[in-house]
């Protein structure tokens, strides 16, 4: 820990920049990152200027025109693509050689949360109360309505049911033999986010309220996992357990789902101190234990769930929220972007004599 707090723009700057930054590139992109995520060992992000930037491993950076406004929602496809949604009421499929092709325009209608499945060959989209599902093949989507606007979608593991967060709680569509067919998940309040375990046994939402919700789907058991000081917007699985490691807390908070049960009657971990500040940001390395957690100064910090190990200063303090984090499927190349449009690449191969 820094022996004094140093301030930027009103913002206490508590971890001086790290030992790994050395090793790293800075990109200044003057628009916001909303999203990252790994294609492969690249990694792209979507931006607030409407475009896309691909980063390879070598360091350099292909920039791609996409949206006329805000990005506001981004899905990994397959290795060479993701899906992306727009404040510009258009839903793209964006390929990492650049080709951008129009799925579908809805007359500037937002399109703020998107979903994609591989292996089922089926991409998603909400516009208002609506869920539009594409399967590959097939040139017209299906359409779901819903009681409310709908605040996430996500598909299961095998690609066979599409979870949608709305006020009230959740709607599960499955996919049958001949049509989809729909169960609901009551919680009072609003719902803004959903995911399902990897195991496809829960279905986990983020509220609007400061707290998450889920439910065992097996006999639609409830679990709230409250106490959060801010909004946990941002959550992910960590490790094989595994664990759903979330922001809203001055530290990184990962709720257990290694047992039939998930977190029922249990407590969570925690990790990633960040003092005062709350984090903003959070992503687990693919396979291992261990989670970053982005900070509202910029810090981000590196926390293992499965013991007590001291926390990792992967990056220091900036003055800029941190928005996306992203890993590459080997572990070896990490992106943080915030919400100034600066955004940080290392590649660890350098660290390694491997590059």
């Amino acid at each position: 820990m820094p022996g004094s707090v140093e301030t930027m723009n009103g913002t206490e700057l508590r971890f001086p920049p790290s030992k790994l930054e050395t090793l790293g590139q800075w990109t200044e992109t003057g628009a916001p990152v909303t999203g990252a995520v790994p294609l492969g060992e690249r990694v792209i992000t979507a931006h607030g200027d409407g475009r896309l930037r691909l980063f390879a491993a070598d360091g350099s950076v292909q920039v791609i025109n996409a949206h006329d406004g805000v990005i506001l929602a981004m899905a990994r496809e397959t290795d060479a693509s993701v899906v992306t949604g727009g404040d510009d009421g258009r839903f793209l499929r964006v390929r990492g050689d650049g080709t951008v092709e129009l799925l579908a325009d809805f007359g500037g209608a937002w399109v703020d949360s998107v979903a994609a499945h591989e292996q089922a060959g089926r991409v998603a989209c909400s516009v208002g109360r609506s869920v539009h599902i594409w399967r590959t093949g097939v040139s017209h989507p299906e359409r779901f309505e819903h009681p409310s606007t709908v605040g996430g979608i996500a598909f299961d593991p095998k690609g066979k049911r599409l979870a949608v967060a709305h006020y009230g709680g959740a709607t599960i569509w499955e996919r049958g033999k001949r049509s989809w067919q729909q169960s609901k998940l009551a919680w009072a309040g609003s719902h803004i986010g959903v995911t399902w375990s990897p195991d496809g046994k829960f279905v986990v939402t983020i509220m609007q309220e400061n707290a998450l919700h889920g439910w065992r789907l097996r006999d639609r058991a409830d679990m709230q996992m409250s106490g959060y000081p801010a909004k946990p917007r941002a959550i992910d699985w960590v490790g094989n357990l595994p664990v759903l490691a979330t922001s809203g807390a001055d530290q990184a908070i990962w709720w257990p789902f290694d047992s039939k049960s998930g977190p029922m009657d249990r407590e969570p971990g925690r990790g990633a101190s960040g003092g005062e500040q709350i984090v903003t940001a959070v992503r687990g390395l693919p396979g291992q234990p261990e989670v970053l957690a982005g900070f509202q100064d910029g810090a981000v910090l590196m926390s293992r769930t499965d013991d007590e190990a001291g926390d990792y200063v992967f990056r220091g303090s900036t003055g800029d929220e941190v928005t996306a984090i992203a890993v590459t499927e080997s572990a070896m190349r990490f992106l943080v972007g915030d919400a100034a449009g600066k955004i940080f690449w290392v590649n660890l191969e350098a660290r390694y004599g491997q590059a």
